[in-house]
């Protein structure tokens, strides 16, 4: 092939997803400046904001597609794998059976009684499939690690996103409040924040408001959880694989390639080969490609589309935040304070 043709194709790729990239360069770098003085909004919340903002505010336009979407998609993906460099099994043995226990068990209640009353209230199983993810592991990430097991169209997604986003951020402000009248010690909050707050960035933010010494159990449970995104993600494609065999025939992978690697980073985490240098700049990196997806995400976040689906995602996304959160206090506080 010769280097005109490279050229050309190069040319090419750089119109279609350059606008995109660009609008999701500014708003990442809009993330972190307006989530750095703001300790109750996390640099991944601001991210989905900024670009629900950016596509109801017509910025997001036909040019700009290709790029958002290799944002929401493969960049988060990335970011996904690198995540599974933050734990150690280790970490998660030193849970012990009991928290572990309660991890498990939150996920369980939260992931299949979110898709029931879903299905309840008469919402597609593709949007309470989405909900039920995002609720019971970890936001935004989760719910586009298993759109590709679904047929869901965008708003549903959308949809999806804008709730986690929107009780993920109410979780920063009302759960330290209900600390002291829940009788919760800090390791016993930090549980809890673990246990039942949607993304990593939104746990870490609900911790840091009691004290810092919460942040470390919190994230360990918090990870922990994560890690059952493998278990669930293989789950559902074995359940869809059924479906689709009998249709036409399209079967999603048993396990996307990218949640495979995922698990090979807990692996090598947990090898302790890796300095302690590189696990910290591999850190700042998840952190930035995550908010990356997270604005090309949010742009798909649009109003109009949201309002077609009615009040009924709103009212489950408030019982299943409400029923995350009560599952895993009692939990918290019969297994493990």
């Amino acid at each position: 092939m010769s280097s005109t043709t490279l050229d050309r194709r190069a040319l090419a790729t750089l119109s279609s997803y350059g606008p995109g990239l660009v609008l999701v360069g500014i708003g990442t770098v809009v993330a972190a400046i307006v989530s750095a003085p703001l300790a109750a909004v996390s640099q991944l919340t601001a991210a989905v904001m900024i670009g629900a903002l950016m596509g109801n505010l017509g910025l997001a336009r036909a040019s700009t597609t290709p790029g958002l979407t290799f944002a929401a998609k493969r960049i988060l993906r990335v970011g996904v794998v690198l995540l599974g460099l933050r734990l150690s099994l280790r970490d998660v043995s030193g849970l012990g059976p009991r928290g572990l226990g309660v991890v498990i068990t939150t996920v369980v209640i939260t992931f299949f009684g979110t898709q029931w009353l879903g299905r309840r209230m008469g919402l597609s199983r593709d949007l309470s499939l989405l909900v039920a993810t995002g609720y019971s592991i970890c936001g935004a990430s989760a719910i586009a690690a298993i759109e590709g097991a679904t047929d869901a169209e965008e708003e549903e997604v959308a949809a999806a996103i804008g709730l986690v986003t929107l009780f993920g951020s109410l979780a920063i402000v009302v759960l330290p409040l209900l600390r002291g009248p829940l009788g919760l010690t800090n390791d016993g909050f930090g549980a809890w924040a673990g246990a039942s707050v949607h993304d990593v960035a939104q746990v870490v933010a609900t911790a840091a408001a009691v004290g810092p010494e919460v942040i470390a159990v919190a994230i360990v449970v918090k990870l922990t959880r994560v890690v059952l995104l493998a278990p669930i993600v293989a789950g559902v494609n074995i359940h869809r694989r059924k479906d689709r065999s009998a249709g036409d025939g399209k079967r999603p992978p048993l396990l996307p390639a990218f949640v495979a690697l995922f698990l090979g980073a807990v692996a090598l985490r947990t090898t302790g080969w890796l300095p302690d240098v590189m696990i910290g700049r591999a850190k700042e990196l998840e952190g930035l490609l995550l908010t990356a997806a997270l604005v090309g995400l949010g742009a798909g976040v649009r109003i109009e589309r949201m309002r077609r689906l009615g009040s009924r995602p709103l009212a489950l996304g408030a019982i299943a935040w409400v029923v995350v959160a009560a599952v895993s206090y009692i939990g918290v506080i019969t297994i493990v304070q």
